[in-house]
């Protein structure tokens, strides 16, 4: 990790901060993570999350895992086949992964977004188009293929999954290192976390740009994806294939305190439907919602390796709550079609 990532979070457990990515004096085995604000292990500061490829076609069902994901992409895979979907789930302490998946092919938009985190790619191979993106130093370190095979009774590349110990042997195999190296951010907020104690409340903040946000439906016809307003849990369940999504192990929900949604222009590479997002661009539409409730937002990132940024109508750069989010890159020829209720 960088020293002003260290150096920020000594600092906060000299003070007693309570920002993202600092430790808390009052209970120094613990930090605040990165990725969720939520108190996490301090032995995990350094360490770097993965971020990994996950079929959602309905054969794939039930998955594994999704659930306990810190962070959840939800992306078009491919324009061909009603527009399919894929997850990328971002896990930071991925030592406590007992079964993830199944793992299938990346994406080259998912290289840039897992490189926001310095998070390592775990997939199973991916169109030639991905080979010039893992050219990059930035992108150099990743593991494809050669995770545990479970016998579910499903074709071959519906058995692939990552489990306990898998992870660990994969460092090793390749010799990369597990701590956060020279690509990582310099700057430890990813994301502007709202203070614990004083959580954002859209209507206040925004006035009558928030907007009730029960449900949304996303323009993805194959997989049907949308997610739901849980008011007792103060999260948004994720459906698809027109049921609540819960995992295989433990019937546990994905569901998630924010939910970002950006329009983003996206290219064709050929007729088989293999694309590429535009993830580098700058002031494009979006939403923000948290908490039964939505507002406008824009979206920046400035190259394959800066930060994607967040910022409302009057240009500040948003705050959001602590808790799992929900991302979603929505392709611009059917931004009008998303619905928000």
């Amino acid at each position: 990790m960088k020293k002003i990532f260290v150096l920020a979070a000594m600092f906060g457990m000299m003070l007693g901060i309570s920002g993202a990515g600092t430790v808390l004096a009052s209970e120094e085995a613990k930090y605040r993570s990165e990725l969720t604000n939520e108190r996490i292990s301090a032995s995990l500061m350094d360490q770097r999350p993965v971020a990994v490829i996950v079929d959602n076609e309905s054969i794939a069902l039930p998955h594994y895992g999704i659930a306990e994901g810190d962070i959840v992409y939800e992306l078009m895979n491919s324009t061909a086949n009603g527009r399919i979907t894929r997850l990328m789930v971002l896990v930071k302490d991925w030592r406590a992964i007992r079964q993830m998946g199944n793992i299938r092919s990346v994406r080259t938009s998912n290289i840039p977004l897992a490189a926001e985190w310095n998070a390592i790619l775990c997939h199973d191979g991916g169109p030639f188009y991905v080979d010039a993106f893992f050219a990059k130093a930035y992108a150099a370190q990743h593991f494809s293929g050669g995770f545990s095979r479970v016998n579910n009774g499903k074709p071959s590349e519906f058995t692939e999954y990552i489990l306990s110990g898998d992870l660990d042997a994969k460092f090793a195999q390749y010799g990369f290192p597990m701590n956060y190296n020279e690509f990582a951010s310099e700057d430890p907020t990813h994301f502007r976390f709202a203070s614990v104690k004083n959580p954002v409340n859209l209507t206040e903040v925004y006035g009558n740009q928030a907007a009730t946000a029960n449900e949304v439906v996303l323009p993805f016809p194959h997989n049907r994806s949308m997610l739901r307003y849980n008011a007792q849990t103060g999260t948004y369940d994720y459906y698809e294939y027109d049921q609540i999504h819960a995992d295989a192990e433990d019937g546990q929900v994905a569901t998630f305190k924010n939910v970002l949604i950006q329009d983003c222009t996206f290219e064709v590479f050929d007729e088989n439907g293999y694309m590429n997002y535009n993830v580098v661009d700058s002031g494009r539409a979006g939403y923000y919602l948290t908490n039964g409730y939505a507002v406008p937002i824009t979206w920046t990132k400035s190259s394959e390796t800066d930060l994607t940024r967040y910022y409302d109508m009057d240009g500040n750069e948003i705050k959001i709550n602590t808790g799992k989010t929900y991302i979603t890159l929505v392709p611009d020829d059917t931004w009008a079609d998303l619905a928000i209720y």
